[in-house]
């Protein structure tokens, strides 16, 4: 046991916070664990003991009474000594007694194992301990598994600023330890799925990490985790844009590329996630489920991957007809863009015949909108063609991402080079997916999804399918075993109900103005001035299971997280030595 000072007698002692004197020679820091133990006033009651954390620190000169007096104590011409004093803020009680300790009685140092395992509640996870970083004293930081896979909570809520914080490679970390700590007895049935929202940063996590060090190999040791890279890991990608065979639009040519057919768009109801706007009008939602189930009607019984409509020709091909539509019959529909020109058609009506002829449009379809929503309606599907086309199709099979029915533990789903409106609709069909599996008991397994720039998908105002899906993970999620880690800049700008369901969040770099929010109140005001100065590695992790916050560094990733950081041509004594 180090003792490191005493308990300040010249100020307040209460049973949830005190001050501690540090002697010449010791020293104590921000985070730092401390316990102290004094005799219960009731004889017989034995020993009450207090930890908490060190949560402000300071130095003055006692002696003084002018600023300029520390020059006559520079010259040793004023006769001073120096105060240096820490703030404790307690964390448990043992046994549970709200007394006040003894002002003067040792304050000692909770490094040691049973001591810091104490201070922060470790000893109750038991074996559902999962390792999450280190501590600035070296020690290991774990969070409570339960509180992760939604046995007693979930979801992970990630703030930070753009390429400081650290964020996507915090959440990878936080993924490596779910597929190789004890904590995780499911490995095997774990999936977990993550959107590359940024260049193909994430298309190496199977590739070694260049830039590994020495010190980085013990941290993992020291983690209880391997430093290698992702071993399953599957990669999937947009079909590139050009006409032929279909190819994966990144440079990893061993990805595999997906997009849905006509048939599957219609089926699964995924026009909805086409509409990033349905609360700008009061009536698109209910034309938008309208357009949705007579879609999901017309094909029943069809297997695609075109599908075939009746009362319709689409002209566009013939030569001096222009952009028309006449009821002759059947036709197959092998493109999103006629798909489009259909919907108009049962809308609008044709829209080649004069205007005092026109028709209003199919009421099963129009559901008697007015027409200034139809059209408003046909305008933003117009607009979605040329982003989403190469991804629903009717000239070639569907290839939806199917994390859940691979081999690989980890997907990436790549959508950095999509429009807007297609990550939308990427994200959105694939989260349906997933959940509605969850919910039919598909799949036994838990599953973790993976997604930056939560803001631009549950936005804080607004109304979107999209919103919905991820309101409903957050709020049903656990219990179904979906699990949503969540990153964002600005905490501040998500839906309240999406960062207010995570049970574990955390923060690296934050904007002074970001860190002001009621969002991070959960915050001490110490950490939320640190939270602005947090340098690229330091998280601040708040859990359900202990009272304060904690800061913490974790490795570098083992994993090549850019195609700079590849580690190429390995020799058969390096690979062994890394997979040691």
């Amino acid at each position: 046991m180090k003792q490191v000072g005493v308990v300040l007698g010249s100020r307040e002692v209460r049973p949830l916070d005190f001050w501690v004197a540090v002697p010449e020679g010791s020293y104590l820091r921000l985070d730092d664990l401390v316990y102290v133990e004094f005799p219960h006033p009731d004889p017989g009651r034995g020993c009450v003991r207090y930890y908490g954390m060190v949560d402000e620190v300071f130095k003055v000169y006692e002696g003084n009474t002018f600023d300029t007096d520390v020059f006559l104590a520079q010259r040793e011409l004023l006769p001073v000594s120096v105060s240096y004093v820490a703030h404790v803020q307690v964390t448990r009680i043992l046994p549970e007694e709200y007394l006040p300790p003894n002002p003067g009685a040792p304050v000692y140092l909770a490094n040691e194992q049973e001591p810091l395992a104490l201070a922060l509640y470790y000893e109750g996870m038991g074996d559902r301990k999962m390792p999450v970083g280190v501590l600035k004293n070296g020690e290991v930081v774990y969070v409570n598994f339960d509180f992760l896979n939604g046995f007693k909570g979930g979801h992970v809520n990630i703030s930070g600023v753009s390429g400081v914080a650290a964020k996507t490679s915090y959440a990878t970390f936080l993924l490596h330890s779910l597929f190789h700590s004890p904590a995780n007895p499911q490995k095997a049935t774990t999936r977990a799925i993550i959107f590359n929202v940024k260049g193909e940063d994430l298309f190496y996590l199977d590739k070694p990490n260049r830039g590994l060090r020495e010190e980085d190999r013990l941290a993992y040791q020291k983690l209880g985790l391997p430093p290698h890279p992702f071993e399953s890991v599957a990669f999937l990608a947009p079909p590139r844009k050009t006409p032929g065979e279909i190819l994966p639009d990144v440079a990893r040519m061993d990805a595999t590329p997906y997009h849905w057919d006509l048939v599957q768009f219609c089926r699964e109801g995924l026009l909805p996630f086409l509409f990033a706007d349905r609360g700008a009008m009061s009536n698109l939602g209910f034309l938008i489920d309208q357009v949705t189930e007579r879609l999901r009607r017309l094909v029943e019984g069809q297997r695609g991957p075109g599908l075939l409509v009746e009362d319709w020709v689409d002209e566009v091909a013939v030569e001096g007809a222009g952009r028309g539509f006449e009821e002759l019959g059947k036709q197959r529909v092998v493109s999103f863009s006629q798909l489009v020109r259909y919907i108009e058609f049962k809308l609008l009506g044709p829209e080649a015949a004069p205007e005092e002829e026109r028709q209003k449009g199919d009421p099963l379809w129009t559901a008697r909108q007015t027409r200034s929503t139809l059209e408003a309606f046909a305008r933003r599907l117009r607009a979605a063609v040329g982003s989403v086309a190469h991804l629903i199709r009717g000239d070639r099979p569907g290839r939806p991402p199917d994390p859940l029915g691979g081999a690989a533990q980890v997907s990436v789903v790549d959508i950095h080079q999509l429009p807007a409106q297609a990550q939308m609709f990427v994200v959105g069909a694939l989260l349906k997916s997933i959940f509605e599996r969850k919910e039919r008991d598909e799949y036994g397994g838990r599953v973790f999804v993976v997604l930056d720039e939560l803001n631009k998908y549950a936005p804080r105002e607004g109304d979107s399918p999209i919103k919905d899906i991820l309101l409903d993970i957050a709020e049903r999620g656990r219990s179904l075993g979906v699990i949503l880690i969540g990153a964002q800049q600005t905490a501040s700008e998500v839906e309240g109900r999406v960062v207010g369901n995570a049970a574990i969040r955390v923060v690296g770099r934050l904007d002074a103005a970001e860190a002001e929010r009621p969002e991070y109140r959960y915050l001490p005001p110490s950490f939320r001035q640190r939270a602005v100065i947090l340098p690229q590695g330091t998280m601040i992790l708040h859990q359900p299971e202990v009272p304060v916050p904690l800061a913490l560094t974790f490795p570098l990733p083992a994993w090549a997280m850019k195609r700079e950081e590849v580690q190429e041509d390995l020799s058969a004594e390096a690979l062994s030595r890394l997979l040691d």
